[in-house]
């Protein structure tokens, strides 16, 4: 049998501090020698005794260790956590010394309130969220320090990360359109789900959200109460979600502010349909494809999550004819296919015609760059009025060159996809016109 390995104990740091005390009352007891004046000594006493006191004050007993349990709250904007550390017996949260990992697209709104008991230490995080982002909050990092701050221990916080996935709420929406099925596989049965449409299944008490339409008034009068009707409604489909990970001119700092904001938006399409037992593929073109294939379920949701998690933008760009050539060998052709790109280089956009030749209906969720380059009108000087005219142009220019090969979404509002919403829901016959 092996022996059980027991955890590593965090050792017991002097901080810098100490040294300076340590240096202080040398110098000092050169002095009180030099001049053979005692008081420099007695001086001197307390500054040597001091961090040997810090030592001795730390509780030995127990382990160094303090359980997290912390939830998020909020909506939109507003991004709350709320949470404890609840500390080993023989541990004060008046020693504790807690750092908050803040995550680089989140922004603090206000200063960490904590609340401090005897083993217990309750803190809420206000955070804020400029953009639509998906990212993970690590557990924030415990330190035990003395009284005077001149020695510390780090404490092991056991708890579990947070996800934060904020993105347009109009996203939610997408559950109801239907998406065209492009593998038929033997023996396959088409999932069904009430709904608001289709064949008619119950009828139930009416909801806040059901509109007249659903109401059924003959049942509600006879029951004298309002009555919905739910439906059968045929809930499977395929869609492809693609985000180019290449770099362009905009630099790399831009370049990942919009790609964040791209990973929320591609997060929270596919948790819409998946929620409505759609299949969901994912491809991520930086040097090469790496695709997540067609699916349904949790399994499938937690994947999609985990790839945009670790989305980054590549070093090494790879040709476009690499994506039309590799994207047949995971995806049907004729999936429905929306691609995630700034469009702002030749590259993104030449994406457009080899994957329409390979049989993928194309539509474009192109984040602008404007909001991010663009000075607001009120702080604007003259010259700054002519470069974001001009900006202004240069990128009509280009979604116009899209245009032809795609329909395209000019995404400025990040917190609105409204005009995608729209333009999905729409027939395929008229989603030119539209």
């Amino acid at each position: 049998m092996s022996a059980e390995v027991e955890p590593e104990v965090p050792s017991l740091h002097f901080r810098s501090r100490t040294l300076f005390l340590y240096i202080t009352a040398g110098a000092l007891l050169l002095i009180g020698i030099a001049l053979r004046n005692p008081v420099p000594l007695f001086l001197a006493l307390p500054l040597l005794l001091a961090p040997i006191a810090a030592g001795l004050t730390h509780p030995r007993r127990g382990s160094f260790s303090a359980r997290l349990a912390w939830r998020e709250e909020g909506s939109g904007l507003e991004v709350r956590l709320d949470g404890s550390l609840t500390l080993d017996p023989g541990l004060s949260a008046q020693d504790l010394e807690v750092d908050y990992a803040r995550p680089a697209l989140l922004s603090q709104q206000s200063a960490p309130t904590e609340s401090r008991h005897a083993e217990r230490l309750e803190f809420v995080l206000n955070w804020r969220a400029p953009h639509p982002c998906l990212v993970t909050v690590a557990p924030p990092s415990a330190v035990w320090s003395d009284a005077l701050g001149l020695a510390e221990r780090h404490l092991s916080v056991e708890g579990t990360e947070l996800r934060i996935a904020r993105f347009p709420p109009e996203l939610t929406r997408l559950g109801t359109v239907r998406l065209r099925r492009t593998i038929v596989l033997p023996g396959e049965i088409r999932s069904r789900a009430a709904g608001r449409a289709g064949e008619f299944f119950s009828v139930r008490e009416a909801g806040s959200t059901d509109t007249p339409r659903q109401i059924n008034w003959r049942a509600s009068a006879r029951a004298g109460r309002l009555l919905a009707n739910d439906f059968f409604l045929e809930r499977t489909g395929d869609i492809l979600l693609i985000l180019d990970l290449r770099p362009t001119a905009l630099g790399p700092e831009l370049d990942q502010a919009l790609l964040s904001i791209s990973a929320a938006a591609a997060f929270g399409m596919a948790q819409a349909f998946l929620r409505r037992k759609a299949r969901v593929g994912l491809g991520m073109f930086g040097e090469f494809l790496e695709a997540i294939r067609l699916g349904s379920g949790r399994i499938q949701s937690f994947q999609i999550r985990q790839s945009l998690l670790e989305a980054r933008l590549t070093n090494s760009p790879g040709p476009s004819e690499r994506l039309a050539v590799a994207l047949p060998r995971y995806f049907p052709p004729g999936v429905n296919t929306v691609i995630f790109s700034s469009m702002n280089d030749e590259s993104a956009q030449l994406l457009l015609p080899y994957l329409r030749r390979r049989g993928f209906p194309l539509l474009v969720v192109s984040p602008s760059p404007l909001p991010l380059l663009v000075s607001p009108p009120e702080r604007a000087s003259p010259d700054d009025q002519l470069a974001n005219r001009l900006l202004e142009l240069i990128r009509r220019r280009t979604l116009q060159a899209v245009w032809e090969e795609a329909p395209v979404i000019d995404w400025r509002d990040y917190w609105s996809l409204e005009p995608f919403v729209r333009l999905l829901s729409s027939p395929p016959r008229n989603r030119s016109a539209a």
